[in-house]
């Protein structure tokens, strides 16, 4: 696995405990984020790179997540239907926050928009939804501080399963092992991906997205 991990109990200390935040694994120019599949698609995926083939389609909506343990309480371990394999998907940090300059909230909130009128006319012409939702710690209990998750679809889907994708990755037995731990009530062992906080370079799109 390329990702280097740490030991949850100390990399938690190094995390805010609330407000927004969007925090990742990251080396260099790229960042890591999450997504969780049966086996005929992370096959095709792992194989070549990109997402495609019989069973993926493109003509809905796809999520993607940068925060593991999130990823964990979505998919309870890899353990839900047409979730069995966790694959870790790199992409430059350019696109990531790309993506994120063409989101809008899946939900109207007055915080950010003007009026109803305004973020509707927005979700219809957008291709991309950003949901803040409770983050959850690896028993899957929600926590004070949020978690960003977002939605990719058309013609931006395409892009992002084609074309910007640098590594996937499949981290199927590494959740695994750690989910004994988690089972077993040992937090001492579990080990987790090694996150920073992350910021869009923008300023004015750390506010539109609500970054704390």
């Amino acid at each position: 696995m390329k990702i280097k991990t740490g030991k949850y109990l100390d990399i938690i200390n190094h995390l805010p405990k609330e407000g927004q935040h969007i925090f990742g694994y990251q080396e260099d120019e790229q960042i890591v984020v999450y997504q969780a599949y049966n086996h005929q698609i992370a096959d095709y995926a792992l194989e070549n790179q990109t997402f495609g083939g019989a069973h993926y389609s493109y003509n809905r909506m796809s999520w993607i997540k940068p925060n593991f343990l999130w990823m964990m309480y979505r998919c309870g371990w890899a353990s839900k239907e047409n979730q069995e394999r966790v694959l870790a998907i790199w992409i430059h940090k350019i696109d990531f926050e790309n993506v994120l300059g063409q989101a809008v909230f899946s939900s109207f909130n007055p915080a950010y928009y003007t009026s109803h009128d305004e973020w509707k006319k927005e979700l219809n012409q957008k291709e991309v939804r950003l949901q803040w939702d409770p983050d959850h710690d690896p028993f899957g209990e929600k926590l004070t501080r949020r978690a960003i998750q977002i939605g990719i679809k058309g013609s931006l889907l395409e892009k992002f399963g084609k074309q910007q994708i640098r590594v996937i990755e499949d981290i199927t037995e590494f959740v695994k092992e750690q989910k004994a731990y988690v089972d077993n009530g040992e937090l001492d062992k579990l080990l987790v991906p090694i996150e920073t906080v992350f910021k869009p370079t923008d300023e004015d799109l750390q506010k539109r997205i609500g970054v704390d």
